[in-house]
């Protein structure tokens, strides 16, 4: 895929990864369309964006909301174009044991709600994401790319029932986007991270870190733009469907 002008849309575009991947996307020429829910960080990032030369687009979305998906990408459509490229990359973390126990007894389990809010936005908000931007594609005829966020997590995870869950299932939508919609033109891909430098891992304590550098056979944290170049990748190479990049430093070798 040429990303000169492309319309890319990046969900959880405002900080961390996303915003890495659209200051690389968007140095290689695509027109950026940035969905984030908190209007103040987009506003920052498009600022941000804009100053290095970078063209992008804000629309606050709550991506685990059927109207607000919808509006955010009529938006895009009507102010941008048809889009052409979208990296599903908003998420979420809930973490907590299926059942904790301490001496025999149930001390505290996952919520319902710890459960939902994850599959809300993990899943159900890649699922809404990508139907309206194969919609697009298909229609406006010029095909396009569709990029998931998964994780290493996907083959489970202590801790995560979930994430890993979501993740496992983000990695199953994209094998079966690809199959569908090869036909129209799009083609789809998926990126699953290891441990990435990021806010969420910031907020670690810096033993928990060291241990978990010290299991990575690189020995190392990934950086943002790693994930950033893996996306990129996959727009980048015609050839690549239906497939998931792990990018952990041989965490799972």
């Amino acid at each position: 895929m040429q990303m000169d002008k492309a319309v890319i849309a990046i969900t959880g575009g405002a900080r961390g990864l996303g915003l890495s991947m659209a200051r690389l996307l968007g140095k290689k020429g695509a027109r950026l369309a940035l969905l984030d829910l908190e209007r103040e960080l987009l506003d920052v990032a498009i600022g941000t964006l804009c100053d290095e030369g970078i063209e992008a687009r804000a629309y606050a979305t709550d991506v685990a909301d059927e109207a607000s998906v919808a509006q955010a990408f009529a938006d895009i459509a009507a102010e941008m174009g048809s889009v052409t490229g979208l990296v599903n990359n908003a998420g979420i973390t809930r973490d907590g044991l299926l059942v904790k126990v301490k001496e025999g007894k149930i001390e505290k389990t996952m919520s319902l709600a710890q459960w939902q809010q994850v599959v809300d936005v993990n899943l159900t908000g890649v699922f809404l994401c990508g139907r309206e931007a194969a919609c697009q594609m298909v229609e406006s005829g010029q095909g396009g790319v569709i990029v998931n966020i998964s994780s290493i997590s996907r083959a489970g995870n202590m801790g995560q029932s979930n994430y890993a869950a979501t993740k496992a299932g983000v990695a199953a939508l994209t094998v079966t986007w690809a199959k569908e919609l090869a036909r129209h033109g799009v083609r789809v891909g998926a990126v699953a991270p290891g441990f990435i430098e990021t806010e969420m891992t910031s907020a670690m304590r810096p033993e928990v870190l060291e241990k978990i550098a010290r299991g990575i056979p690189l020995g190392t944290l990934g950086k943002p733009n790693d994930i950033a170049e893996s996306v990129a990748f996959i727009f980048e190479n015609d050839y690549f469907t239906g497939r998931v990049i792990e990018c952990d430093g041989g965490l799972r070798i």
